[in-house]
């Protein structure tokens, strides 16, 4: 995880919808973007920030992170239908977004032209919206099911958090992320509380 990642970042990736002029209420996410990226540059190439974000980022590709904690949670409550409820949440998450959605909005991620401290994948579907952070949120939600809610989703704050400070996700990817994912969660719930 410690090579730094050589390779541009806009390599076949799909390209904004909207204009550079654009006006309206894109033109106003782009803005917000804009101003919460150069904010974030702040943070980005403090080594312990990188480390964390960059390590969130990484471990939460593919929900493993995610898998893991239903795993530890089936363990901990001797139940094996925590860890398949988990796992069948985070696949109908990841169809409706890695699938549906993104091949819907088509957004281009931010570009990137220098170095990376660290290695992190570079997916290269639609930026938007986030699959790490509405992940994270289904994540937090079923998993909060057994306790340490408080903790779950602060984990969830920083897989969601991590995809801007590594450049990968605009923030409004992330926000509409967080949004659909606290919609799923809530579903997910809902139906094993059944």
């Amino acid at each position: 995880m410690s090579s730094p990642d050589t390779r541009p970042d806009d390599i076949g990736e799909p390209r904004p919808v909207r204009e550079p002029g654009a006006t309206g209420f894109l033109a106003g996410v782009d803005r917000v973007d804009a101003v919460v990226d150069r904010w974030w540059d702040s943070l980005r190439g403090h080594p312990v920030v990188d480390r964390l974000f960059y390590t969130a980022s990484e471990a939460a590709d593919f929900s493993l992170l995610w898998h893991c904690g239903g795993v530890i949670e089936a363990i901990i409550e001797d139940d094996p239908m925590v860890a398949v409820k988990m796992s069948a949440a985070l696949g109908i998450e990841s169809a409706l977004i890695n699938g549906a959605a993104k091949s819907l909005f088509r957004r281009g991620r931010p570009i990137h032209e220098t170095q990376r401290p660290l290695h992190v994948r570079r997916p290269r579907t639609s930026s938007f919206p986030s699959g790490h952070a509405s992940a994270a949120m289904v994540a937090a939600a079923m998993l909060s099911r057994h306790g340490n809610t408080g903790a779950w989703y602060a984990l969830a704050g920083v897989v969601a958090a991590s995809r801007v400070h590594v450049r990968l996700h605009h923030t409004s990817d992330v926000v509409g992320g967080l949004a659909a994912g606290a919609v799923l969660g809530a579903l997910a719930r809902r139906v094993v509380d059944q």
